[in-house]
């Protein structure tokens, strides 16, 4: 994992610092109120640096307003007392901030720490849950630390928190609300359908709706505990646990009454003896983060002894033997100042977002996705809109929602295309996404560059500027007309002489056997890739299977639900002429090593024998990763999740519960820690081998 520097917002003056003061005050007034926050996290706290670094400078200037050293910026208030103060937490950014830290409460306490605790940061709303006799009796948010804001309407809402603990035990549970991926879609969905702007993010969503308190929908959040007091009708005997255990043994004992924690996730809470240990847990959770379907920004560490945080004790806004290392930012607030509209291989029409430059995990962004027309429509999305921006790890950035508190009234209705952007033909507006009603047609020099690519028939000399010259000159429409293709033909292009028009020919006369699976992957079948592509060659055997397959039977292949199985089925119809053309080119149809699949099911009602049953790797899913060694050496991705399909198992390419087995090469990075984490078998390149060798 890169260090992270701590980027500061420059304050040169005494009426920028004053204007930096106003500014974070009413961010932070609109982040822990609302959530509506107009400046993004990484803005904020780099302002609020800036101001930190000013006033140390010039401690005669400081404001009482300003936000440094008060919980929430100083900026909200609450009227129900907190019995313990809320705080904040203080931030590093590096692996040599956090050793310093570490060695400051050392010094501190006159002793290392024997014991870190190491969590996730959750992106959430810090809320108290007050329990009497075992029942949710209050909920109250952070608000200035010392008061809150009393939310205790929203109880029944969130999942993780429930109404009735395991045991009827008087306690204060604290954790943050949030809201999964799933969760802030379904929110959107019912906030756009009630006529209200979409939510800018999950934090804002969160934030909104649990203090809503008369809406015409309700929506779901979830709660993660961070730690647990007693209060003033508490059990002697529980009290004093609460005050002795240490922060680990009091996790397991707010899991135990039945509230969510951490654990129960890929990012579960641990605890390390060393610094050291420390760093290479929040590696770990920074390497998973991308794949975690609730936000975190930061992870905990924590003294976890109770001992060593009496001694380590409080500061005025935060406790000194805790601190959240940041990770890269992977949502900020930018300008919508343009959309594209390109359409694809298989002619479906995508708005392109087109963003002012925003530097997000460590790359800068230009472009997002949008999805479809259908989605702009719902999120109300306008050009020139403050929208937020989300990426995380390789995921390609998107476009979650329009910052509607920032609009000014300059911004316009995006246009959305009355015809075909690229050949001016009619469009089909019958599904969300859009498609040209020539289809593929459309885009021809795209379906046959991604027909004649390394993972599908792989046509070595076909390069995509030979593939514009063939289309051009007319001499082919789709990929099928490459092998009518004659030597005058080729010959007759620019800048092809005897020798690569031999060999072009030749490696276009090579891919006629390539196996099915390649062949059906060439077509393009939208909702299929390399890998289903594998599995349906392998489950029918046959073309003439394939074609004469209805949506059950499609279904029937792992990995293939109702709504995808009409589509293959469609799709499939529709290229029936391409398929054909192929067909009478002589292109294998056929995949080797599959028995062929009669197109009707046996007549005593059965699916007919597992053909995979008595291969070495059958029923498992199985994930590649990380560079291979051994008999593996110099194979590619694709080609071992081919291997793997060969030997009867399923390639997948991320690790979950359902993950039978990892192939760990050098390298294997977060996908190896997260099977770790849920126990799955992992071997070597040379133990995976060494199973399969009848299949290599």
């Amino acid at each position: 994992m890169t260090e992270t520097p701590a980027p500061t917002t420059e304050i040169g003056d005494q009426a920028a610092y004053a204007a930096a003061v106003q500014t974070a005050v009413a961010a932070s007034a609109a982040y822990y109120g609302g959530g509506d926050s107009p400046l993004d996290d990484d803005a904020f706290d780099r302002l609020v640096r800036g101001i930190a670094a000013y006033e140390t400078a010039h401690p005669e200037h400081v404001l009482p307003d300003s936000p440094t050293g008060k919980v929430a910026g100083g900026a909200v208030i609450g009227d129900v007392p907190h019995t313990v103060p809320m705080l904040s937490l203080d931030n590093v950014f590096s692996a040599d901030e956090l050793e310093s830290w570490a060695a400051g409460i050392a010094r501190r306490i006159g002793r290392d720490v024997g014991t870190w605790s190491v969590e996730p940061k959750l992106d959430g709303l810090a809320i108290s849950a007050r329990y009497t006799g075992g029942r949710l009796a209050r909920l109250v948010t952070r608000g200035d630390g010392t008061a809150g804001e009393d939310v205790s309407h929203g109880m029944g809402m969130i999942a993780g928190l429930p109404e009735k603990l395991a045991e009827p035990v008087t306690v204060e549970l604290r954790g943050e609300v949030l809201m999964t991926r799933e969760q802030f879609e379904a929110a959107n969905e019912a906030r756009t359908g009630a006529g209200g702007a979409a939510f800018a993010n999950p934090r804002s969503a969160a934030a909104g709706s649990l203090r809503a308190k008369d809406r015409a929908y309700q929506v779901e959040m979830t709660f993660f505990a961070y730690g647990a007091l007693p209060m003033e009708d508490t059990d002697e005997a529980l009290g004093a646990r609460l005050r002795e255990l240490p922060h680990s043994g009091v996790m397991e004992l707010v899991a135990g009454l039945g509230a969510r924690t951490v654990a129960v996730t890929p990012v579960a809470g641990v605890t390390a003896t060393t610094v050291e240990a420390v760093l290479a847990r929040v590696q770990e959770i920074a390497a998973l983060r991308a794949d975690l379907d609730f936000g975190i920004d930061g992870i905990v560490i924590k003294a976890d002894a109770a001992a060593d945080q009496a001694d380590a004790g409080l500061s005025s806004r935060a406790p000194r033997w805790a601190v959240a290392y940041k990770l890269p930012a992977v949502e900020k607030i930018t300008r919508l100042i343009g959309v594209e509209w390109n359409v694809g291989r298989t002619g479906v029409i995508a708005p392109r977002a087109e963003l002012e430059e925003v530097e997000l995990d460590g790359s800068l962004v230009r472009y997002a996705t949008l999805h479809n027309a259908a989605d702009i429509e719902r999120r109300g999305l306008l050009l020139g809109d403050h929208v937020t921006v989300y990426k995380a790890g390789d995921v390609i950035p998107r476009v979650e929602a329009p910052v509607a508190h920032l609009r000014t009234g300059d911004e316009k209705p995006i246009e959305v295309p009355e015809v075909c952007p690229r050949c001016g033909d009619e469009i089909d507006r019958s599904q969300q996404r859009w498609r040209c009603v020539r289809g593929r047609d459309c885009h021809a020099v795209a379906s046959v560059r991604y027909a004649v690519g390394r993972d599908q028939l792989d046509i070595e000399g076909l390069a995509g500027s030979r593939i514009d010259q063939l289309v051009e000159a007319g001499l082919i429409a789709d990929f099928a007309d490459l092998f009518t293709l004659t030597h005058d033909q080729v010959i007759g292009l620019e800048r092809m002489g005897e020798t690569s028009t031999a060999n072009l020919l030749a490696a276009i006369e090579a891919a006629k056997a390539k196996p099915l699976n390649k062949v059906f992957c060439a077509l393009g079948v939208r909702l299929t890739g390399r890998s289903m592509s594998r599995r349906i060659a392998r489950h029918f055997g046959t073309m003439d299977a394939i074609r004469a397959a209805d949506a059950e039977a499609f279904q029937e292949v792992d990995g293939i639900g109702p709504e995808r199985a009409s589509t293959v089925v469609a799709e499939v119809a529709e290229l029936a002429p391409l398929i054909d053309k192929l067909v009478a080119a002589g292109v294998t149809m056929t995949e080797p090593g599959a028995p062929a699949r009669p197109a009707t099911a046996p007549e005593d009602g059965t699916d007919g024998p597992d053909e995979t049953a008595d291969l070495p790797l059958a029923g498992m899913s199985i994930v590649a990763t990380g560079a291979m060694s051994g008999p593996l050496d110099g194979l590619s991705r694709t080609e071992v999740n081919e291997l793997i399909e060969r030997a009867g198992g399923r390639a997948s390419s991320s690790v979950s519960a359902k993950t039978s087995l990892l192939v760990a090469g050098e390298k294997a990075g977060s996908k190896r820690a997260k099977a770790e984490k849920l126990g799955v078998e992992i071997v070597t390149p040379e133990e995976f081998a060494a199973r399969v060798t009848a299949f290599l």
